[in-house]
């Protein structure tokens, strides 16, 4: 008489699927409550837009608020130190853009001195951030 033996039963590996989930849940969740761009230290409320196209990313931003303090990528520092980090990024990437994210209230002496003042230190495409019009 021939007995029939039954294979071994194999537990089946373990898989990590489930922490895969987890590890992609998080991941979603910190890109979604992260800012990615940097912010000014002082409250500004850009001016509102009756035309224009979306705003391209990358490169450094400029904050100026309604009185005239200045910010390089959400660090306060003064113009000369502003105009010196935007050349030595220039000196690093020449092709960097750089955004003003001024104000709705900041007067135009603020703004426009320093667009020029960014252009003779190399910036080629200075980008000025607004607020879509609502209508």
């Amino acid at each position: 008489m021939t007995r029939l033996y039954r294979p071994a039963q194999k537990r089946p590996a373990e898989t990590i699927v489930a922490l895969v989930d987890v590890v992609f849940f998080l991941l979603v969740f910190a890109l979604l409550i992260g800012r990615m761009d940097a912010t000014a230290p002082f409250d500004l409320t850009p001016p509102e837009a009756t035309s224009g196209v979306d705003m391209p990313s990358g490169g450094l931003t400029a904050a100026v608020s309604a009185d005239g303090t200045l910010a390089l990528n959400g660090e306060p520092m003064s113009r000369t130190a502003l105009l010196r980090a935007a050349e030595r990024a220039i000196g690093a990437s020449p092709e960097i853009r750089l955004r003003i994210n001024a104000d709705g209230r900041t007067a135009l002496r603020h703004v426009l001195p320093l667009a020029s003042d960014l252009k003779e230190v190399g910036v080629r495409e200075i980008v000025l951030v607004v607020t879509p019009d609502a209508g």
